[in-house]
């Protein structure tokens, strides 16, 4: 690859190494200059550029990055296309993440030209969420040290070097033992908290049982829970277990079961006993469990509903960043999470669609408007705020009994920078970002809005924006210090402006469908998105 300055009549096929901007428009950076673009640079007095020209056994870098991504996804994991040199690798399922830590050592070994970041070993992942990104550094690498990267993987370990546990669907039993002075106010908090833990991980808490704090009594609830075909037993005992021969254990070596490891160098979460009953998995919680932050326990129940072996060694191995968060560092870490809300426009006339108002039309027995909003409400914004104008009450109406907030346009047949102004305005003050979504596009969904959210860098400059095959779609998700300027727009053309004139802090994440673009204006529109 050549690097430096070309005049701009030796230009031709040049990949540009910087953004420019002419009066006829903009060549961003890695553009391929065509004989046209060449025209155009001499219209603008632009004598040189600066960029890269690429030798024939190069590939360019989003080819590379795509090339290695494609190499690395494994069953649940897949590539999503590559963009500014970079491609990432998407869990296609929720589960459990496997990485092999020495192999993506080794591939990052390579080249300096190849970087592969990855998620910790054992991150929980929800379906959608990046994995693992490939960076290209420079504007390409050779195909040799692709095939170097194949060949280390070809001659590693049969298993992939990424791999997805996905979460199987479970039925887990809770046993609550009670002694003298045990308040149901502590079993039913217990039992709000671990329903939460079992359901956001795909299972359910089928059965719960209550029992006096002795070793028969809960022998014989641990009895009737393997009668009722339980595939994961939890015991929260009335006092923490302090010795294997203690009242759970004891009930559960009477059951003919066996205690696999007694402790954890985790904190919280170092007295959590795992035992096994045949095939049945027996955890005694730590006093950590009732509460709702994070724990050991959580590790531990993750992997087994992820149907992961667990044995004594798995466990003795969490130490190394076993101590999670104090109350403290968990509330400072709370405090620099990103508070992005949710914008939905729904205030337009649907002027095209021949006196119908389309936010109101149905699929499927849902409305426009309601699957947009449920995609803001189901994803991880912090708030969802409607922005409501014309047939304001029906619109709210459809959207009765939904965790949204409401700002009312008068004037909304003004255009759509006023129902932005409208809803800033009415936003928290306290939010680092806000994602405005169209109510007319229905086929957004949860995952595609948190794809957005995990791009985003309260503390950057980045406007957030969808792309799929080159084209660029909505939502947009917008830093707070555009909000000003956002309020300062006037006309129908809604942020398009803006994006033009910070063209530079465009940050494209690419998206895997075409709901990006899939907006409904005329009735032709809405017939085509029922029959798909």
């Amino acid at each position: 690859m050549i690097f430096r300055d070309f005049p701009r009549d030796q230009a031709e096929g040049v990949m540009l190494a910087h953004t420019l901007k002419l009066a006829s428009g903009t060549f961003r950076k890695g553009r391929r200059l065509s004989g046209a673009d060449l025209g155009l640079l001499a219209e603008a007095g632009v004598a040189t550029v600066s960029g890269a020209r690429l030798d024939p056994d190069e590939l360019d870098e989003d080819q590379a990055a795509g090339a290695i991504a494609n190499i690395l996804a494994s069953e649940h994991l897949a590539a999503r296309p590559p963009h500014a040199g970079r491609c990432n690798v998407h869990a296609e399922a929720s589960g459990i993440f496997l990485v092999d830590g020495d192999l993506i050592g080794r591939l990052n070994h390579v080249d300096e030209a190849i970087t592969i970041g990855t998620l910790s070993p054992y991150a929980p992942v929800r379906k959608g969420q990046v994995v693992a990104t490939v960076k290209i550094i420079p504007f390409a690498v050779r195909q040799s040290r692709i095939v170097d990267c194949q060949d280390l993987l070809a001659w590693s370990r049969p298993k992939p070097p990424l791999r997805l546990a996905p979460l199987a669907a479970q039925r887990v039993a809770l046993i609550m033992s009670e002694s003298p002075g045990t308040t149901p106010s502590i079993l039913d908090k217990t039992l709000a908290v671990t329903r939460q833990r079992v359901e956001a991980l795909g299972s359910q808490l089928s059965l719960e049982l209550r029992c006096r704090h002795e070793s028969a009594a809960i022998g014989a609830a641990i009895d009737q829970a393997l009668a009722a075909a339980s595939d994961l037993i939890l015991v929260s005992g009335a006092a923490v277990t302090k010795d294997r021969g203690d009242v759970v254990p004891a009930a559960i070596v009477g059951l003919g079961g066996e205690i696999t490891h007694f402790g954890m160098p985790v904190e919280p979460g170092n007295m959590l006993l795992l035992a096994r009953i045949g095939t049945v998995p027996v955890i005694n919680l730590p006093g950590c469990a009732r509460s709702r932050r994070t724990n050991g326990f959580d590790w531990l129940l993750q992997r087994l509903l992820a149907r992961l072996p667990v044995g004594a060694g798995d466990i003795m191995n969490m130490g190394v960043g076993g101590l999670i968060r104090s109350a403290h560092d968990e509330g400072a870490a709370e405090k620099a999470r990103p508070r992005v809300g949710a914008l939905v426009l729904a205030a337009g006339r649907s002027t095209r669609m021949g006196g119908v108002n389309k936010l109101l039309c149905q699929i499927e027995g849902v409305s426009l408007v309601a699957r947009a909003v449920d995609a803001a409400c189901a994803s991880q914004c912090a708030q969802v705020m409607v922005v409501t104008g014309f047939e304001a009450a029906r619109v709210e109406a459809a959207l009765a009994g939904r965790a949204v907030s409401f700002s009312h346009n008068p004037a909304f047949d003004q255009g759509m920078s006023g129902s932005l102004r409208c809803g800033l305005r009415a936003m928290p003050q306290d939010l680092d970002g806000v994602l405005v979504l169209l109510a007319d596009m229905p086929q957004i969904t949860a995952d595609d809005i948190d794809t957005l959210l995990e791009a985003f860098a309260p503390d950057g400059l980045a406007i957030i924006v969808p792309e799929r095959h080159g084209r660029r779609g909505n939502p947009v998700l917008w830093p707070r210090r555009y909000f000003a300027e956002m309020c300062a727009l006037t006309g129908d053309v809604g942020a398009r402006e803006l994006l033009a004139r910070h063209a530079d802090e465009v940050k494209t994440v690419g998206i895997s469908s075409d709901a990006i673009f899939a907006d409904v204006d005329t009735p032709e529109a809405l017939a085509s998105l029922e029959g798909r």
